[in-house]
């Protein structure tokens, strides 16, 4: 009995380690979807994209033909190495694709962006006040 007994506890054991890479026991992380924050100061709208281990490279920011703006990330990792045999293998590639409508406020000509610690940073500065109001326009009498 005690044989059996240790042969039970030698079969557990990887059967724990095993269950434990299991996909189906650890779900998988949204890796397609960044949190994203969006505030507003007086002067500028930002937005902060969560992206850590990216750097400047893996982004691609732009404005889409109807004044949408585009933040795609795309990141393959290159590293290959033939002595790791990987139970579980997740974060090789990771792309992601977020696109924002802009406010009319927006001075399309003014948006940078910058990444520092992981966080992408895109300061979309407003137009001068005056020019955003909806001032009533007086429309002269002929």
């Amino acid at each position: 009995m005690t044989l059996a007994r240790r042969n039970y506890n030698q079969e557990w054991l990887p059967s724990l380690f095993n269950d434990l890479f299991d996909n189906n026991w650890m779900p998988k992380a949204n890796v397609s979807a960044p949190a994203i924050n969006v505030s507003e100061t007086e002067k500028t709208f930002v937005v902060e994209v969560a992206a850590p281990g990216m750097k400047k490279e893996d982004f691609n920011i732009y404005l889409s033909d109807n004044d949408n703006l585009v933040i795609s990330i795309e990141k393959k990792d290159e590293t290959n190495d033939e002595n790791k045999k990987y139970l579980r293998h997740e974060f090789t590639y990771s792309k992601f694709q977020q696109t924002l409508v802009l406010p009319d406020s927006v001075d399309r000509e003014k948006i940078t962006a910058s990444v520092d610690n992981g966080i992408l940073t895109i300061n979309l500065e407003k137009k001068c006040i005056e020019e955003c109001e909806n001032k009533p326009k007086v429309i002269e009498i002929k």
